[in-house]
Parts: C-alpha cells; structure tokens; sequence
C-alpha cells in the first residue's frame, strides 16, 4: 500500500554535497518532491514528501539519521500562508 509522509530533514556541513534524496530513490524505490528547502556552505534542510510503501519510508528515515541527518515529521501543507 502507497503511503507518504512530509518531513524536514535538516543535514550538517559534512552532508551538503551528498545527493542524499538520489540515494533513497535508488535504495528504498521511493518518490520524493521537494517541498521547500535551503542549503548553504555549512547546513542545509529541506521539507520532503515522501511517497512509497510504508516500510521503503521508515526505511529511509532510517537511512538519512544514519548518515546524520536529522529527520521530523510535519503535518499540514508547507506551501499554504
């Protein structure tokens, strides 16, 4: 079953050249869409939708804290006033 959860990932300088979405596209077969997001020479975050099966999801929080992201969920629409 097809779920999707809306996240902020937040990633320290050591992360900022990584293309850590292309990663769990390719590992965990999910979709993102990149909401919103901001990265400068020593941080980044961005607002992810995550769209795939529940488990590829969970996964690939997984996945991004290891690396060491930090990963929360949002609710409501980001692009709404």
């Amino acid at each position: 079953m097809t779920t999707s959860q809306r996240l902020f990932v937040s990633f320290p300088e050591a992360l900022v050249d990584r293309p850590m979405v292309y990663e769990i596209i390719k590992r965990f077969d999910v979709i993102p869409s990149i909401r919103r997001a901001n990265v400068e020479e020593h941080s980044g975050w961005t607002i992810l939708e995550i769209s795939g099966e529940a488990q590829s999801i969970a996964d690939s929080i997984a996945y991004l804290e290891e690396l060491g992201c930090t990963v929360n969920q949002m609710e409501g629409d980001v692009l709404q006033g």
